[in-house]
Formats: C-alpha cells, structure tokens, sequence
C-alpha cells in the first residue's frame, strides 16, 4: 500500500489488479487501482483507475478520487455515533471509541479512517472481504452521518437543547 502527500493529500492505494484479455495476437494486460484519498480533515473521497500501466492507472484513480471528495462530520478523533453501511455482499460496522483507543480496522477500511483523520475508532467488516466492496460500504456508512449543527437545524432547536445542555424545560407544569 503506497501512501503520498501532496497538496496536504493523503493518497493509500487499496488494491492494484491485473486484467488478462486474450486475443489472437496474445494477451494483453491492463491494470486497475483502487485509490482512497482524504485530507486528513474530514475529506475523502475513494476512485477506480484504470491503465495498461500501474503507475498512470494510479494516477488517474488519484485524480478521480481528488475531484469526488465527501465531507464527513467528525467529533473530536473519531466519529459522532455508531453507523452501519452495506454495498454488495460487504457490511461495516463503524462504531465510535473513547480517546486513546487508535484504529481498530482492517485493511482498507484502515486506509479510508487514516485518510479522513479519524484517530480513535472501532471497525468490523462483515460478508465479503472484496477491497473495492467493502471500502464502498464503509463510505456508505460514513455518508451517513450527519453532525449536530446539521441535526439541530433540521430540528428547528439550538445545538445546545438538542444535546441537552443547559435550561431544561420544566415538564410537570
């Protein structure tokens, strides 16, 4: 798994396949890069390049992956609650951890929490083991997320009162 910086980037190769057609000639081979790449912020974004070589079929799953970023809410290191994503025969189940605890996932759901810069976090994949389904998957579950400004807005209500800091409301009146 390569890893690069640039433009304040973080880029982690997931997988790199080769592809065999066979024609009359012979065969021909054609490579396929899964690439995640994420800013280290709260950014990231995942893409499948494909090349005759490995290296241009890396940069252009690199490329791709820079122009489809997603924003994912974070609290603090790790992510605000417990979420579950599905893609394919690949679930992930993504859970929230105190501080302290690090990364606690596999493979390319490692590579996807690293590039987002989510530093404490429990991660389980489940079904199939496929790279390119299961970091589909865990993005799918981050997607879901949403933060408490965005929640409370929804709600019509403060941020505060939506957590349940502050003036409680008397309800036996």
């Amino acid at each position: 798994m390569a890893e690069t910086k640039k433009d304040n980037f973080v880029d982690h190769v997931i997988s790199v396949r080769r592809v065999t057609k066979v024609t009359k000639g012979g065969k021909r081979f054609s490579f396929s890069a899964l690439v995640v790449t994420g800013d280290k912020n709260g950014r990231v974004g995942i893409a499948l390049g494909k090349s005759r070589e490995v290296s241009s079929a890396i940069s252009k799953a690199t490329n791709k992956a820079r122009r489809r970023l997603i924003e994912i809410p974070l609290r603090d290191n790790t992510i605000p609650y417990d979420v579950h994503g599905k893609h394919g025969a690949s679930k992930v189940v993504i859970r929230s951890a105190s501080k302290g605890t690090g990364v606690i996932a596999g493979g390319a759901v490692r590579s996807l929490m690293e590039s987002l810069g989510i530093k404490d976090v429990l991660a389980k994949s489940l079904g199939s083991g496929n790279p390119q389904n299961v970091i589909k998957a865990a993005l799918n579950a981050l997607a879901k997320l949403r933060s408490a400004k965005h929640l409370a807005k929804l709600r019509g209500k403060t941020v505060s009162e939506l957590v349940g800091i502050g003036g409680q409301k008397d309800v036996s009146a």
